[in-house]
């Protein structure tokens, strides 16, 4: 393991502090060859698909990657925009916008970074850039409210595997979720209430990304997270147990992932008296395929086809102001011990600096 470090290091250079906003990914471009290389490197985390390689790896590369990127590229081409990904587009909006709130609070300089799990930017590069910076306080925060090993935790691996290669490791914090946080379920509430603000109320479907349902047995909370949060955003909005439903979506093979499923939910509603809805998609920090594609477009039609008459897709909270604020909030409740955030602490670590500087010289002249 390579772990020696930079060399000739500057021990007087001015620390830094960084806030790192993990995503899952996205494809370079929306072709064939972008989306296999994409997928490849995403369904071979054992965090995703836990099945052993030997069984694993004949599907992925025998059957999956040689199917689904030709499908899933033209998913993406729906919903590509002149200025690339949606994913990458509102997660590039959202640092920068909360890099702007943030130096409106902070005592002292806060760098905020993009980053993601699969494609690029990768957080490990991120994160090395980072370390050239002197970056001595790290907080990361993946962009998953709620927790679940298949994305969570994965962050947090290729996290640790980076910092297993520094020699001097920074402060670190970590956020593993934030559903619980009542500026999240809030802003969810508002976005709601700005849409209902220029229709009627409809049936409202909370869907999430679904995993196997194995998955909820061996102890992921993500299932009872999930539940959590849309009882939270029910009752700020007063819904009764009949306004509202949870489902999970995007569900992959033949095992039993979580259900409700969202596309068999919607198109049951109809039979059901309910013919008009709108759809939120609670775990999506922001916009990407599995809404855009799955949700606004795919599920549209498989409701109005079952008879539905009033459909609406609800978007994420992206760089909302809403969601720039919850995320600014996160980053000064747990970093509040910060000089950054410590106008005291900051002035007693500016006084310090040209001591430890003197020193280097000292030592310098010695040699």
């Amino acid at each position: 393991m390579n772990n020696l470090g930079a060399s000739n290091f500057n021990h007087g250079a001015r620390p830094a502090a960084a806030v790192v906003l993990v995503n899952l990914g996205t494809p370079d471009a929306p072709d064939t060859a972008s989306v296999r290389r994409y997928l490849a490197e995403f369904l071979s985390d054992p965090r995703v698909v836990d099945l052993p390689r030997w069984q694993w790896w004949p599907i992925l590369h025998g059957v999956i990657l040689r199917i689904r990127p030709r499908r899933s590229a033209h998913a993406y081409q729906q919903v590509w925009t002149d200025a690339g990904s949606p994913l990458m587009v509102h997660s590039e909006a959202l640092v920068k916008a909360v890099a702007a709130k943030l130096s409106t609070v902070a005592a002292g300089p806060v760098l905020v970074r993009n980053a993601m799990r699969y494609g690029r930017p990768a957080l490990g590069a991120v994160l090395r850039e980072l370390q050239a910076a002197n970056v001595r306080r790290i907080l990361v925060l993946p962009m998953y409210p709620q927790y679940s090993g298949t994305t969570t935790g994965s962050v947090f691996d290729a996290f640790a595997d980076e910092l297993k290669t520094w020699r001097w490791i920074p402060e670190l914090a970590f956020i593993s979720d934030y559903y619980r946080h009542p500026g999240y379920a809030e802003a969810l509430a508002e976005s709601v209430r700005q849409r209902w603000a220029h229709q009627d109320r409809r049936h409202l479907l909370f869907s999430f990304h679904g995993i196997p349902e194995r998955y909820l047995h061996a102890g992921d909370p993500y299932h009872c997270q999930c539940h959590a949060t849309a009882r939270q955003v029910a009752e700020l909005l007063g819904l009764g147990e009949r306004d509202w439903t949870i489902a999970f979506q995007s569900r992959v093979g033949r095992e039993p992932w979580l259900r409700p499923y969202t596309d068999e939910t919607l198109a049951a509603l109809p039979s059901r008296g309910i013919r008009a809805v709108d759809v939120i998609c609670p775990g999506f920090s922001v916009d990407c395929l599995e809404t855009l594609e799955e949700i606004a477009v795919e599920n549209r039609d498989r409701f109005l086809a079952a008879g539905g008459e009033h459909y609406g897709y609800i978007p994420c909270l992206n760089e909302s102001d809403e969601h720039v604020s919850l995320i600014a909030q996160l980053v000064r409740e747990r970093c509040t011990h910060w000089p950054e955030f410590s106008a005291t602490a900051m002035q007693e670590e500016i006084t310090t600096r040209p001591l430890v500087v003197e020193r280097q010289r000292k030592l310098a002249r010695k040699e």
